[in-house]
């Protein structure tokens, strides 16, 4: 008897809440809404410098959205910023013209028809420096003085440039033209101007001082600059004027010398010259052009050509445009212990690779190797890109190899799909990759047990699948914080890489004269 009751009751007890559930679902769907409901996930980029590139979810009952900005964070007064009747398909929303270096609350609202307008969201974010510098042109740039030029009328009260922490006062008449000059600089050296109102940064530029001529030696086209450089004692400068340098031919280096452009915005073009580094010597090249055309046997650009137990001198390579070269850039096939390898802002394409790798080395190695701000395209389609073999740590087993790559730009590298980035196999190294874009390649990382990636961060991946997914046995993928996005470069067809993906190029990566 007590477990027919039990079951009428619980029977009675599903039926009376069936009919319950019916009436709130009736309820649910008749309910009428006094607000609209509030947007959600609120974000906000900072692109352009002053610019915000703002983004939310959509909601159902919303005729349109309103924004506003304030630069107070309980939004009281009146805001600096204002936009109405924003539709939905506007969104992402961008502003423009804030203020630079200032900290903004931003809220976000939906507008009903008929209905009270929803709740704010609200975000917080915090603008760059502005840029209203402009390029420093060529006649404004010497060897010890430089002209820095803004929009006429904008309001600046200094300049200062680092190094030397050299304060300019900017005066109302500089003001009126726009314009200041600034004398007493250091040739040859790389400077960074602020022009500030105040404690705000109004524009950054980066420049370099051009080659004192009274300290360097004047070369020009129509020199034997070939014979200039073998009879070269140690210790020269040598500025190159603008002009072709027809060489064809290799060029021993046994004495620490630097070959530099006289005029970054005119680089001189070196035609058919393979160095030959022998001797302990350094070399710095800087704002030239190295065309490959014509190298005897076709040889890659920088060989080491003499075997020692002692270490070369630094080789520094900086704002060159390093072209058609059949085998390589770099060649390191003898035992050779180098203090420290730069490339850096090199534009370097149309490498073939027919013969050697991009920059191999073979029995020798650098105690320190950095690579960055460089832009790569069109070259070493079947061969590996970085390659260092265990050689090099068999000839100095002392020596760990810091090998940095960042910041670079990579275009259709290494492109054969067993062909490899970082191909390195010395016994004690560090490898850092990071904030590099890679794109248009079937290559991938490595597929070998000694590559030791100490770090890989913050790089974009665009049509080059096989650095985060390849399937070749022992490959090693990129599984940290990367993206995939598409840079939207403006021309690469022809070498112009200029970055128009926003979201990209907010975040820093690449070669950074694409993200000017």
């Amino acid at each position: 008897m007590k477990k027919i009751l039990i079951y009428v009751w619980f029977i009675a007890g599903l039926t009376a809440f069936s009919s319950c559930s019916d009436d709130v679902m009736d309820e649910i769907t008749s309910v009428n809404l006094s607000r609209t409901l509030s947007p959600t996930d609120l974000g906000v980029i900072v692109y352009n410098k002053t610019g915000a590139r703002l983004t939310w979810k959509a909601v159902n009952n919303a005729k349109s959205y309103t924004l506003e900005i304030f630069e107070n964070a309980d939004f009281s007064g009146s805001p600096v910023k204002k936009v109405d009747n924003i539709s939905f398909d506007q969104v992402p929303y961008t502003v423009t013209a804030l203020g630079g270096e200032t900290k903004y609350f931003v809220r976000v609202k939906a507008v009903g028809e008929g209905i009270d307008d929803s709740k704010w969201i609200t975000a917080t974010f915090t603008t760059d420096a502005e840029q209203i510098f402009q390029d420093v042109s060529p006649e404004n740039l010497a060897a010890k003085s430089v002209k820095l030029n803004w929009p006429a009328g904008e309001i600046a009260t200094s300049i200062v440039l680092t190094p030397g922490n050299i304060n300019h006062t900017v005066t109302s008449e500089e003001i009126t033209a726009g314009a200041a000059t600034i004398s007493g600089l250091t040739p040859e050296t790389t400077y960074t101007a602020k022009l500030m109102n105040g404690t705000k940064t109004r524009g950054t530029k980066t420049f370099t001082t051009l080659i004192d001529l009274d300290g360097a030696i004047a070369v020009y086209p129509t020199d034997n600059f070939a014979s200039i450089i073998a009879n070269a004692a140690g210790g020269e400068t040598f500025a190159l004027m603008p002009g072709e340098y027809t060489i064809n031919a290799d060029i021993a280096i046994s004495k620490s010398i630097s070959i530099k452009g006289a005029r970054p915005s005119d680089k001189p073009v070196i035609k058919g010259m393979a160095v030959k580094l022998r001797g302990n010597a350094g070399l710095s090249l800087k704002d030239l052009v190295l065309d490959g055309t014509g190298a005897l046997n076709s040889n890659q650009a920088i060989i080491y050509d003499e075997a020692l137990d002692n270490a070369y001198a630094a080789l520094n390579v900086e704002n060159c445009e390093i072209k058609n070269y059949i085998k390589g850039v770099m060649y390191v096939n003898v035992k050779a212990l180098i203090e420290a390898v730069t490339f850096r802002g090199n534009i370097i394409h149309h490498i073939e690779c027919n013969g050697g790798d991009f920059i191999d080395f073979r029995t020798g190695l650098a105690k320190t190797f950095l690579f960055e701000n460089n832009t790569v395209y069109a070259s070493a389609a079947e061969r590996d890109l970085f390659r260092m073999d265990n050689a090099g740590s068999t000839n100095f087993p002392s020596i760990n190899s810091v090998i940095t790559i960042q910041t670079n730009t990579f275009n259709s590298v290494s492109t054969g799909s067993s062909r490899r980035f970082l191909y390195i196999r010395l016994a004690t190294h560090q490898i850092y990759f990071t904030k590099n874009i890679i794109t248009n390649t079937n290559g991938y990382y490595t597929n070998q047990a000694s590559t030791t990636i100490t770090t890989m961060a913050d790089n974009n991946y665009f049509n080059a699948l096989n650095f985060t997914a390849s399937a070749t046995a022992n490959a090693k993928n990129d599984t940290g914080v990367y993206t995939t996005l598409d840079p939207q470069f403006t021309n690469a067809s022809q070498g112009n890489f200029t970055i128009n993906n926003l979201d990209l190029k907010a975040k820093g990566v690449g070669d950074p004269r694409w993200r000017q």
